[in-house]
């Protein structure tokens, strides 16, 4: 039985999906689903299983059999494979760059697709990943496209990456940005791109704070919790702007 709405929250990397689902799902009482997390996890096994981001067969064999669940802890939810804690292997530089390249692969969005879908069929949850609203959940109660350009994107996961001791280039980071960003969009099956029902939202930098998130997120909420899990389009939002959380995009997919 459904027990609430279906969220879905889409948009390209660093635009601080992560941030804005975990939050307005800690304010609805739902759960919250990463799904980038669970392509993360089978970019970091073809790495170590030597496994090319170009060889379907062997991605679609790392995948069979594949057991990953979420479960909470003290910093936040940890993504396990059996009993392996993969949640810091994941957010390494290499294995982001890979995870965009086997997500290209029909054969692994087909695998993973019966799974996020298990994650949110339930209902009561917030759904974070590049094409939740327009593949996963096409009928989701709820759609979001959070969006910013590649340099803001590019200067958040820098910042990020610098917090966590890991040394890296502002300007091959913004690289590694616009490339993922091509090959997300660019992919022939399930690409990158605003379902048209999916109410928009956009990060501009606060001349005023060093970090933080303008968007339609929270402006929705009163509806998110009256609507009763009616379709609605963007127009019965209200899209007034207004701060959606103060800190960075720590763990954005």
């Amino acid at each position: 039985m459904k027990t609430g709405l279906i969220i879905a929250v889409d948009g390209p990397s660093g635009a601080g999906k992560s941030s804005a689902s975990r939050l307005l799902a800690e304010s609805l009482g739902y759960r919250y689903v990463d799904t980038g997390a669970l392509y993360r996890a089978v970019g970091l096994l073809a790495l170590e299983h030597g496994v090319s981001a170009e060889d379907p067969t062997g991605l679609a064999a790392l995948c069979d059999g594949l057991v990953l669940r979420f479960v909470p802890g003290p910093e936040g939810l940890r993504l396990l494979l059996g009993e392996r804690d993969l949640t810091a292997a994941i957010r390494r530089p290499e294995v982001s760059q890979m995870a965009s390249k086997v997500s290209a692969q029909p054969a692994i969005r087909q695998r993973l697709l019966a799974l996020q879908r298990e994650l949110g069929n339930g209902g009561g949850v917030v759904v974070e990943g590049r094409d939740i609203g327009t593949v996963v959940f096409p009928d989701a109660d709820v759609k979001f496209y959070l969006d910013a350009s590649p340099e803001e994107r590019g200067r958040r996961r820098h910042a990020e990456l610098q917090q966590q001791g890991k040394p890296a280039s502002l300007t091959a980071t913004i690289q590694e940005m616009a490339e993922r960003d091509r090959r997300d969009s660019g992919r022939a099956y399930a690409p990158l791109r605003r379902a048209t029902d999916a109410v928009a939202g956009h990060h501009r930098p606060d001349p005023h704070r060093s970090r933080g998130y303008d968007g339609p997120l929270y402006s929705c909420r009163a509806q998110v919790l009256m609507g009763a899990g009616k379709k609605r389009d963007r127009s019965s939002c209200n899209l007034k702007r207004r701060r959606v959380w103060k800190g960075d995009n720590q763990g954005d997919s």
